[in-house]
């Protein structure tokens, strides 16, 4: 028999969202401030800026979209902010302060979710036509959106310094040694070059 938590779709999306949040926090893990910091895409993508990004989207989803306003303010957010300013965290933003953001914006996030039923209406003005949501809603979009900057930052991570995994109870990959994943590269990379 399920539990009844397993029988509750707000619960099994609010555990989903929770366990996506730790993973992403996760890979700050034991690492520098340049290392947190530092751009390792063309694009730029940082670990310190996804948990940024991702700390400003829940603030607005489970704020202003509920009409429950984030009671901090987030400059690079607006709209004359300077572009991509979420996505990364300047000198005088610390780890402290963009991860304190992060715990407040869960908590936020999660007050409003608890006061709510899935079904509750609310507005997402910039998605036009299709911005009249529920809880629910925003709840699978940001399982979505959160795991999807957990992805990035976990190969993100694995370029700084060869960390994988889900979190530290599981890295949710084959449990091999150093040998064997190099191995398992090479023959990927050969089946990579021999594909026509």
């Amino acid at each position: 028999m399920p539990s009844p938590e397993a029988l509750d779709p707000k619960a099994v999306l609010h555990r989903y969202l929770r366990t996506s949040r730790e993973a992403l926090l996760w890979k700050l893990d034991g690492l520098s401030e340049y290392d947190i910091r530092r751009p390792l895409t063309p694009t730029g993508t940082n670990l310190l800026g996804l948990i940024k990004h991702v700390a400003s989207t829940a603030a607005g989803y489970f704020g202003e979209i509920f009409d429950r306003p984030f009671p901090e303010p987030m400059p690079w957010v607006e709209d004359d902010a300077e572009e991509n300013a979420d996505f990364w965290a300047t000198p005088e933003q610390s780890r402290e302060d963009i991860v304190g953001l992060y715990h407040r914006a869960w908590a936020h996030a999660d007050a409003t979710i608890d006061a709510l039923d899935l079904d509750a209406p609310g507005r997402v003005p910039w998605w036009g036509e299709r911005g009249a949501v529920t809880l629910h809603t925003i709840m699978v979009h940001m399982v979505a959106e959160t795991n999807r900057h957990a992805g990035h930052a976990d190969i993100v991570r694995e370029q700084i310094d060869g960390s994988a995994g889900l979190n530290t109870r599981t890295s949710n990959l084959p449990d091999h040694d150093e040998q064997w994943w190099a191995d398992y590269r090479d023959r990927l990379e050969a089946a990579a070059r021999a594909a026509k």
